[in-house]
Formats: C-alpha cells, structure tokens, sequence
C-alpha cells in the first residue's frame, strides 16, 4: 500500500488514485466492481418517433430490426467527500500528515465512484466553505474534483479554524437529493462545545443522508501522546498560541480529556447511526477503502 508519507513525493491524485484501488482491489477475492462495467442492462424494440441517438446498429445489422439500448440509471449514487481543511489537518509536518492522507482517501473513493459510474461532490472547508462542486458522475467532473484535491497537496493553509459544525449545518441546508455523505476531519472543534458538533451530524441524519466519518489522527502523537519527555514547545496550529511544557507532567490529564472526547464522540455517531472510522495517517490506506465498501454495499 502506498506510504501517506511518499504521497507528496509524486503529484498526480488521479494518477495515484488508480494504482491504489487497483492494487487493493487485486488483494480481494471477490472484486467488487463485479458487473459495473456493463454499460446498460438489455435491449428493447425501437418505438416510431423517438429519438435514434441510442440504436444499437450492430444489432441492427445482425437482426434486420431496431433496437435500443435500455441504460441503467446513469447515476446509482450521490456521494459527497467533506474535507477538513483547518489548520489542525496540516499536521504532522513536514508532510501535512492529516491532509495528505485525507486528499488521497478521498481521491481514492472518488476514482471507485467513477468506476461505479456514481456522482461524486468534493467540499473543502475551514470555518467556512471553500469548495463546493456539484455531483456529478461525468469524466469531466470527477477530472475537476482530482484537481481540486491536487490543490490540497500544494498549499498550506496557515491560522485557519475548524467550525464543522456550522459548515456541517450549512451542508446538510444544500444537500437536496438523499445521499452519502463521506467526512473526513480529526474533528478538533471547541470541545466544551461538542453538542453543537453533534447536533450538525444530527441534522444530516434527520435529513435522511447516510454518513460515514473518517476521524483521521496522527494517534501515536495525538491520543497517545508519545513525546519525548523533555521540554517541548507545543503550537496551537490553529491560533498560532504557543506553550512550553514537560510532556509527563501532563500526559496523563491529556490523554483522559482526549480520550473521553473521543469516546463521547464514538457513542453519538452509534446513537444517530453514523458511521465512524478511526483512520490512523500511520495505517495506510486500505482502512478508509474496505470502509467504503462495506458502506456502498449496504446502500445497494
């Protein structure tokens, strides 16, 4: 599996996007694009007066009689990748751990979705909305949402805040037709104010979208808090507000505030059926795609 760490060694999303599921595709026994690559479902008889665009001539030349090629419903799915654009995402450096890996999940469940002929909607998001696409399954688009994400592996994005869940209520307000919602975030919001956070997911719910939330950590630094135990100047990457601290005298008070954080938040997203992922930056790629796919096959 590709190493997160070499992803911003190289510069193609889409190119790497397709290595990467086709390599883990090749590691499963049974593939699950099995049958997508059909392009419709049958034939019927040509019916005087409609348009010809969709004769099947070979036939025609075979049987001496007009057919039409019955498609599929052109899209099976809406998907919407969200990704947490803050600051906090841009860690650890000098990789930009967090985002790097977030870009190539994402680029990779985009390319299953173009396979899947499926729409596919990119939103990049801070505070604020930066990017926000519509869903679409053409080339042409998904071509547009691999170089929207290219982007995110080119430009920092320094001071930069997290509000997912104001962005998350403005979301769910845009999102008219039911679908997947896909967010990835290490969901580092204000924690003593974590019920707004929940009540955003609430809300997407309550809007009949199915959610699939990737927590994407650095877990041995960010839960684990594997410091070396000397002085330590630690930066809020988010304020910029900067503090110096001896790592043991606080790593126990830490790892309790994060871990019930963590916990509370497992337990809400199992309350509201939303589906949560620990995706470690350090673990590969493979975790985020047998996700999705588990996901896309309850959704059949």
């Amino acid at each position: 599996m590709l190493d997160v760490f070499k992803v911003r060694q190289y510069g193609n999303v889409e190119f790497l996007a397709k290595q990467l599921v086709e390599g883990f595709i090749t590691g499963l026994h049974k593939s699950p694009f099995h049958g997508f690559s059909v392009e419709f479902a049958e034939h019927r008889l040509y019916n005087t007066g409609e348009s010809t665009r969709h004769i099947d001539w070979k036939v025609f030349a075979k049987t001496d009689r007009l057919f039409v090629k019955r498609y599929e419903e052109e899209t099976n799915l809406r998907c919407h990748l969200l990704i947490d654009t803050s600051s906090s995402m841009y860690y650890p450096a000098p990789h930009f751990g967090k985002i790097t890996f977030s870009t190539m999940a994402a680029a990779s469940i985009a390319y299953m979705l173009q396979r899947q002929k499926d729409a596919v909607s990119l939103c990049t998001f801070s505070d604020v909305i930066e990017v926000q696409t519509q869903a679409k399954s053409t080339p042409s688009h998904v071509h547009k949402v691999f170089l929207e994400l290219n982007k995110l592996l080119q430009t920092p994005k320094p001071l930069r805040k997290t509000t997912v869940a104001d962005v998350l209520h403005e979301i769910a307000e845009k999102i008219h037709k039911r679908s997947l919602v896909v967010l990835f975030s290490d969901m580092f919001d204000d924690f003593e104010q974590s019920d707004k956070l929940f009540s955003a997911l609430q809300h997407l719910r309550h809007n009949l979208h199915e959610v699939l939330l990737f927590h994407v950590t650095d877990r041995k630094t960010e839960e684990e808090f594997a410091f070396d135990d000397r002085p330590h100047e630690f930066i809020d990457l988010e304020s910029g507000e900067r503090v110096k601290v001896q790592p043991g005298q606080v790593k126990k008070q830490y790892q309790e505030a994060i871990q019930k954080y963590y916990y509370d938040l497992r337990l809400k997203c199992g309350q509201y059926q939303i589906d949560f992922v620990e995706a470690d930056v350090a673990k590969g790629f493979e975790q985020v795609l047998s996700a999705y796919l588990v996901k896309r096959g309850k959704l059949k």
